[in-house]
């Protein structure tokens, strides 16, 4: 398979900024908030402040007298945009002032990449792995009903100790693909279709191609579209929904922590509405790893609900973390405030689940309480955040690091 990279690489580490170096503008960030040691990914515009190639530009932290170079990276698009992590160790007040200039960057940055291996698109740093996405078909284990294939989903996804926190075709649920997101009952076309649930051979979701990977020293993001086909009654199949679905990984250079973004696009294929309609669980889901059960995990909303009541409940963020051999680590879902019914609904199961052994599943469920319908010609998004950790996440952390995803931060740029 042929992938084309869109990516624009700017090279660029932490070293004193040359003192010949023209500067371009000052860019200035007021953290607000407490970022209780985690870092911001910030973005500006870039074309309305020079029109300079990113080859040609630095990006220089000002700490007192000290000029720090520090990462950055620009996206091409409808609009250039310049992108770079704010550091947020906790001596440090709230006020940060970047210099933008003309300057070549040092070779050889730490990139953060993505490597394709038999159908599997893995993104990582080095030896480093941060989770791979199945574009090729799997198959269920042999003896199980193949209708239960899937291709379009997230698994592993690692800590950033590389232990896996995601499971795919649990004995108990054969459907359950790591991390993913079909939708369980839906109206089309005078019929209900359920894309979840496989077995009933109503309908599933297919990786159709890529149709953009880009890498850099911030981030590294795919994007790929997905198919939500149904299976009609004459045998024949249709795509009812088109998905285009964005992961992007930011590497903070912090070895317990990374932040994953996952983005979805949705649009209808035909010129028939795709009518979710309300079900206790649909849209994405989070089959945790088998190492948890209700003894050594532990899982915390927003809204302070534990895994005894947060089944039902609303949630902007949810912490899902537990007992990793001889480590700890989780993961914290965040939803983002434009999203269909937010604070939105939740599925998690219960502590008795799976003949008492409390085995962890999460999922953000928008239609768990109401209908959504889908209408052609528009476009919706859902956008979810994922802190990935090792050690223990606390509320704390997880509400600030939702403020900091829930609204864009101010830069103010002051041309030279």
């Amino acid at each position: 398979m042929k992938i084309k990279c869109l990516s624009l690489i700017i090279l660029c580490l932490s070293f004193a900024t040359s003192s010949n170096a023209q500067k371009i503008a000052t860019l200035e960030a007021e953290l607000t908030k407490p970022a209780q040691g985690l870092d911001v990914p910030v973005s500006i515009e870039l074309d309305g402040i020079t029109l300079l190639a990113g080859k040609d530009l630095s990006l220089a932290e000002v700490r007192g007298d000290e000029r720090i170079q520090i990462p950055f990276q620009i996206r091409d698009g409808e609009k250039r945009t310049l992108y770079w992590l704010i550091k947020n160790e906790n001596s440090r007040d709230g006020r940060r002032v970047y210099e933008l200039s003309k300057g070549e960057g040092v070779k050889n940055p730490n990139l953060i990449q993505a490597k394709s291996e038999d159908g599997i698109l893995t993104i990582h740093s080095g030896d480093k792995n941060f989770l791979s996405y199945y574009y090729k078909t799997l198959m269920p284990p042999e003896g199980i009903d193949p209708a239960y294939k899937r291709s379009g989903f997230i698994h592993p996804l690692y800590t950033p100790h590389g232990q896996m926190l995601t499971r795919i075709q649990a004995p108990d649920h054969y459907h359950h693909y790591g991390i993913w997101n079909p939708w369980t009952q839906v109206s089309f076309e005078g019929e209900t279709v359920d894309f979840w649930n496989l077995a009933s051979k109503q309908g599933t979701v297919r990786f159709a191609n890529f149709t953009s990977i880009t890498e850099g020293p911030v981030f590294c993001e795919y994007q790929a579209l997905q198919q939500h086909v149904v299976f009609k009654k004459d045998g024949t199949e249709k795509t009812a929904l088109n998905e285009l679905q964005s992961v992007r990984i930011f590497q903070t250079g912090n070895q317990d922590y990374y932040i994953a973004d996952i983005t979805s696009e949705l649009n209808c294929a035909t010129e028939s509405p795709f009518l979710i309609l309300e079900y206790r669980y649909a849209g994405l889901g989070w089959r945790a790893t088998e190492k948890w059960d209700k003894n050594n995990s532990e899982i915390l909303t927003s809204e302070g609900k534990t895994r005894k009541d947060a089944d039902g409940s609303l949630a902007r963020w949810c912490i899902v973390q537990g007992q990793l051999d001889d480590d700890y680590g989780g993961a914290v879902m965040m939803s983002y405030p434009a999203n269909y019914n937010h604070p939105e609904p939740l599925r998690v199961w219960p502590e008795n689940m799976m003949n008492d052994r409390g085995d962890v599943y999460a999922n953000f469920c928008p239609t768990k309480n109401m209908n959504w319908q889908l209408d052609p010609g528009q476009r919706y998004v859902l956008k979810y955040r994922f802190v990935v950790f090792n050690g223990h996440f606390t509320k704390e952390k997880a509400e600030s690091a939702w403020q900091y995803y829930a609204a864009s931060l101010k830069i103010t740029v002051k041309m030279n």
